[in-house]
């Protein structure tokens, strides 16, 4: 099958031309060539990855080129902007060319909700009496039983709570990276605490769609 992006490679190399400063970011960072790059054009591109050119302060005689590969491939053309969209984020931000954006709310996405849903039945089956005859313990009883007890119980307790707890100070980190005030800060721990990897997720999700959306007014 014929690669459906290589198939317009022309085109995008062409228009790349107008953005050099993008494909000079793209090899310094992703291409990890050391020294002042002072032009870079992309020679080709497919699913897997571009190919650019460059130079150095060292002129003409410098001129060489890179492979810079997809983490993952691209599965067809629609994803070929939203992908360098957020290879160039990455890269002006980790070169220091442009500022983190700022996270100034809190969102709460509605994926925790398939998350709330098992964490209620876990917190029911752990504090579900042995001694206890009601019909109301008796599927908590049954549960904790399937899985192996109270040493199993605790340890999924102890696992939770270590996983949240490193997603916190990954959550801290973003807070402190996209200065976030204060009220954020505390709600974004907290949901990370109480939920864990749906709020992360989310928030990384907004931190790149608030990177492509700089890039697009500056562009």
């Amino acid at each position: 099958m014929a690669d459906p992006v290589a198939a317009k490679s022309g085109f995008l190399c062409m228009y790349m031309s107008n953005h050099p400063d993008t494909l000079v970011s793209y090899v310094t960072y992703f291409g990890k060539v050391q020294g002042h790059v002072t032009t870079a054009k992309m020679e080709s591109i497919d699913t897997k990855g571009m190919t650019l050119s460059y130079q150095t302060k060292a002129g003409p005689s410098s001129k060489k080129t890179v492979v810079v590969s997809f983490d993952p491939p691209l599965l067809g053309y629609e994803e070929v902007k939203p992908r360098l969209l957020a290879m160039k984020a990455d890269a002006d931000e980790q070169l220091g060319t442009v500022k983190a954006p700022q996270i100034t709310s809190f969102r709460l996405p509605t994926a925790v909700l398939q998350t709330l849903i098992p964490f209620g039945f876990f917190i029911y089956t752990m504090i579900s009496p042995e001694d206890d005859p009601s019909p109301v313990w008796t599927l908590g009883r049954f549960l904790r039983s399937a899985v192996g007890g109270d040493k199993t119980m605790y340890g999924i307790c102890a696992f939770i709570g270590i996983t949240h707890s490193l997603e916190a100070l990954y959550g801290a980190y973003l807070s402190r990276k996209h200065r976030m005030p204060f009220s954020v800060t505390v709600a974004y721990l907290s949901a990370i605490l109480m939920v864990g990897f749906p709020v992360t997720l989310d928030l990384r999700r907004r931190i790149q769609q608030a990177r492509i959306d700089s890039i697009m007014k500056g562009q």
